[in-house]
């Protein structure tokens, strides 16, 4: 099998889409271009004045519906194609589509009057259009063949090798034996159809080498990306071990081992061990994004999410009976489908969205948390009562290290990292989060808020 793949495009998944979407539409031209030749064999007599012989009409008739045909079996073909460089794939049907279609070109030109045609001007499009998909070499030996086919044509006429079919009314005298036309015509037939390769064939080289030097500049920094995030987990792991040892000190000094301490500066190291506590949280949230965008795959399980949200409120409901918080949790679905997914990071997921709710809130106030059916997925949606977003923040809210601008004036604390972390899990499934603030929950001086997750069953 002739490779026809640019070793840059083979896993560039952009290039296979873009070639199976002109196949597409060559296709669909093709059927356009099938009806436009019934109508011209039919409309011509009257409109134009030209007159088919019962020859040139069979041979028409029969070239469309040959057309017709192996444009339906391609139609049909292309739904199995797959992008296998080896094997054959949506370029090599390129070619394949090509070389049909300038077959029949070949025919309806002959059957048509020949050199005497004005339907010769559509190799131009063919070696236009075959010059953008493909490679240099396949695309010059095509118009070299269809010169030298042609100009085998004109000659055979002119020499009365072949009968010639002529387009009553369309020449007052016959062209295709003058000489001086036939010469001058297949001279311009042939270096305008090389001139379109040239031109054409250059213009989608220079393309295809900037896209090379663009994927290229993709892994570039997709590699250092990669390496950025293994230097940060270093260097966050390093800086985490001083602080859990700090930590581990204050809780020994708090905790009355080494004596008695002075309420005041008990107070103070209170607070020191509370930011300590928030810059280990931070570290955390560090090492899990950096994991997350450093893993390709995640690990695939059947997941029964109403088990896992029932876990998450298990641990949290210490928080729920302390601030007396009205928690509803309703499932919705008449069939309580799996999803496949990674167990851990959905935990992670839908424990930070409730565990936000819940921080979010004035004592007494309500959240729900509702399961729903929608479309092939499931959707979760985390709704409060609590202080909300403000308009100007939404649109950032899932940004690393991103804190709404409310947040910091009524001394929350935290490290705007846990809706960054939940975006990451959730795109990793394949699905999709979105905000909105008012939520339906909201009343006066409590706007609320409503994550809204979708979790496709097969990501």
């Amino acid at each position: 099998m002739i490779s026809l793949v640019p070793s840059w495009a083979i896993y560039y998944d952009e290039f296979w889409d873009a070639i199976k979407r002109r196949n597409l539409w060559f296709i669909k031209l093709r059927y356009g271009a099938v009806l436009m030749l019934f109508a011209f064999l039919v409309s011509s007599e009257f409109i134009l004045g030209i007159k088919f012989t019962n020859t040139q009409s069979i041979a028409l008739v029969l070239i469309s519906s040959t057309i017709l045909i192996y444009n339906g079996i391609l139609h049909w073909v292309r739904k199995f194609l797959k992008c296998d460089p080896i094997k054959f794939n949506p370029l090599h049907f390129s070619l394949v589509q090509m070389l049909l279609d300038l077959t029949a070109l070949m025919l309806v030109v002959y059957f048509t009057g020949g050199i005497e045609t004005p339907l010769s001007m559509l190799f131009f499009f063919h070696m236009i259009i075959g010059s953008l998909i493909l490679p240099g070499a396949i695309i010059y030996t095509i118009a070299f063949s269809v010169i030298f086919l042609f100009f085998i044509m004109v000659f055979a006429e002119y020499h009365f090798i072949i009968p010639h079919h002529a387009i009553a009314g369309l020449f007052q005298a016959p062209m295709y034996s003058n000489f001086t036309f036939t010469v001058l015509y297949s001279a311009v037939f042939g270096f305008v159809m090389l001139m379109s390769v040239v031109l054409a064939n250059s213009i989608a080289h220079q393309l295809y080498r900037m896209e090379q030097k663009l994927v290229e500049s993709l892994d570039q920094l997709n590699a250092a990306e990669v390496e950025k995030q293994k230097y940060v987990m270093s260097v966050v792991h390093e800086i985490k071990t001083p602080l859990a040892a700090l930590h581990s000190y204050l809780d020994i000094v708090l905790q009355g081992f080494l004596g008695p301490v002075n309420e005041k500066i008990l107070d103070k190291l209170q607070r020191v061990r509370a930011r300590s506590a928030e810059a280990i949280q931070l570290t955390n949230d560090v090492l899990k994004v950096s994991k997350l965008r450093l893993l390709d795959e995640i690990k695939k399980e059947e997941i029964k999410v109403r088990d896992i949200l029932s876990s998450v409120l298990k641990k949290q409901r210490a928080n729920i009976d302390r601030k007396k918080v009205k928690l509803h949790f309703k499932d919705n679905r008449k069939v309580r489908t799996k999803i496949l997914g990674d167990k851990l990071l959905l935990e992670i997921a839908f424990s930070n969205l409730v565990s936000n709710a819940l921080k979010y809130i004035e004592d007494e106030g309500v959240v729900e948390i509702i399961l729903d059916e929608k479309g092939k997925g499931i959707q979760l949606e985390v709704c409060d009562n609590g202080i909300g977003i403000p308009e100007k923040d939404l649109e950032k809210i899932f940004d690393d290290f991103y804190r709404a601008s409310n947040i910091k004036s009524k001394g929350y604390e935290g490290t705007g990292m846990g809706l960054s972390i939940i975006k990451h899990i959730v795109e990793k499934h394949g699905g999709t989060i979105e905000v909105q603030s008012p939520s339906r929950l909201a009343s006066q001086n409590k706007p609320g808020a409503s994550f809204i997750v979708f979790l496709p069953l097969e990501s």
